[in-house]
């Protein structure tokens, strides 16, 4: 079973992979400074949606059960509070770093996973509901997490003077 699913992992790793280099090349066209800016006027500044990422991808290694999270000091100023909540958050630099950092390190693992690991359950759900709705897997959280990487550089995206 593992040979029929391992082209179907690949071709979403490579997803993933694809988008994180999106996202490094967006990244480097925009400075420390452009990054504090709101997105749109009233709207999320690129440094909230730039830890937002790394927070989201850091809660990855609990969810997908490879360990604890890097940067758990970041789900609070970027995940459970909105930008304009006054909570401290690291500089530009400090994120940039630490998503890069946290994204490589998940790349490394998701490549040392075996294909029929991506197809169990994630730690969120539990194995009576999983049983119902085996779709609930690891392999369909990365994939929604691609896609909200995908968004919010859609967001950033503005940032960058034209």
């Amino acid at each position: 079973m593992a040979n029929e699913q391992a082209p179907y992992v690949n071709m979403i790793l490579l997803q993933w992979e694809l988008q994180n280099k999106r996202s490094e090349k967006l990244f480097a066209q925009i400075s420390d400074e452009q990054f504090l800016l709101e997105v749109s006027s009233g709207k999320n500044t690129g440094r909230y949606l730039l830890g937002h990422l790394a927070s989201v991808n850091d809660l990855l290694f609990n969810m997908l059960e490879l360990g604890e999270p890097m940067h758990p000091e970041l789900e609070k100023p970027f995940v459970t509070t909105s930008d304009k909540s006054g909570q401290d958050m690291p500089s530009v630099a400090e994120l940039r770093q630490y998503w890069s950092d946290i994204t490589a390190k998940l790349t490394s693992l998701f490549r040392a996973m075996e294909p029929t690991d991506w197809f169990k359950k994630h730690s969120l759900v539990n194995a009576e509901d999983f049983a119902k709705e085996p779709h609930r897997n690891k392999l369909n959280v990365l994939l929604t997490r691609i896609i909200h990487q995908g968004y919010h550089l859609g967001q950033i995206a503005l940032l960058v003077k034209k």
